[in-house]
């Protein structure tokens, strides 16, 4: 099958999961629109589509010498630990964790798979969520990136959620599940430990493709609910915040990737403030949480700004120590 084909299985499943008008328009969008620079998505300036500059930010950060030290930052990948703290929270999800990994560009470097390996090695957690990006290029063949998907899933724990990013194709979703890990696709899914219950949601890229549906994959969710949306960007946060989410997890921006020193991002690809394009942010009860991200994008360099894994730990009120 060509990237530009889609067989008839593989169309009656998606249909089945999203619906008709909706995989005729991610796969429309997909095939019109996947070189464009300028225009679609909520940004006006796709940088990651102007796939010209990418030789001229390579060229110039070897004239500055900081390309050798950015590379190898960008393997050198950290774990993070954020509390979110929940009034409401049921009493058997205290204490419970979430690995958060985010744009994680499998097929970007070879050595990007056994980065991220040897990053989530050793960690505990209940639940993992990929907040999606898992391709370099926002086009293409994707078989790469699914091989590199295959070799980390053998080393995460237990059960796996998904979401697409901008840089994802519709068509990757039968290889993610392939492997186990669950897409949410304007969906959710319940988490129960024990006689509790906590509501699990994902949308699709609400950046580029506009595909994301938060009625669809919220108006099941019983009112005041402990509900937790992954999407990959943060943009849609007002609207996560008014659907009465009660946590938002997501990443796209990379946190910057190249920064000025103290961290300061040259620009973050998101039309959103810049207080909530990186870590740990709120709006109304709406706890929010953007990932830097474990891989990179257009050249793999980190500067000023760490790839990251990310540990949620969920607290109640009045237990806020991790």
């Amino acid at each position: 099958m060509t990237t530009n084909s889609i067989d008839s299985a593989m169309r009656d499943l998606l249909q089945q999961r999203v619906g008709k008008i909706h995989l005729q328009q991610r796969l429309g969008i997909e095939k019109e629109n996947e070189l464009r620079v300028f225009g679609r998505g909520r940004n006006f300036f796709h940088i990651e589509n102007w796939y010209s500059i990418h030789s001229v930010i390579r060229n110039s950060l070897r004239l500055l010498l900081l390309h050798g030290r950015g590379t190898r930052n960008a393997r050198r990948i950290q774990l993070r630990n954020n509390v979110i703290t929940l009034p409401g929270l049921p009493p058997a999800f205290e204490g419970y964790t979430i690995l958060q990994i985010s744009d994680l560009h499998l097929d970007m470097a070879s050595d990007f798979p056994q980065a991220l390996i040897e990053a989530v090695t050793g960690v505990e957690y209940d639940l993992c969520v990929l907040t999606g990006d898992f391709r370099a290029n926002t086009h293409g063949p994707f078989q790469a990136a699914i091989e590199g998907m295959q070799q980390v899933r053998k080393h995460l724990n237990g059960s796996v959620y998904g979401i697409l990013g901008n840089h994802d194709t519709i068509k990757m979703v039968p290889g993610m599940e392939a492997m186990d890990i669950r897409m949410l696709l304007n969906e959710h899914v319940v988490i129960e430990r024990d006689a509790d219950r906590l509501y699990l949601a994902g949308i699709d890229d609400p950046h580029y493709y506009r595909a994301d549906n938060l009625e669809k994959a919220a108006d099941p969710i019983p009112d005041g609910a402990i509900s937790i949306l992954l999407a990959h960007s943060p943009e849609i946060y007002q609207h996560a915040a008014h659907a009465d989410f009660s946590v938002m997890l997501c990443g796209h921006t990379h946190g910057g990737q190249i920064c000025l020193p103290g961290g300061l991002p040259l620009m973050c690809n998101a039309s959103c403030p810049r207080a909530i394009c990186s870590g740990a942010w709120g709006y109304h009860q709406l706890v929010g949480y953007t990932s830097a991200g474990s891989g990179a994008c257009i050249v793999d360099v980190r500067l000023n700004c760490p790839p990251e894994i990310t540990l949620h730990h969920l607290r109640g009120a009045g237990n806020s120590g991790c």
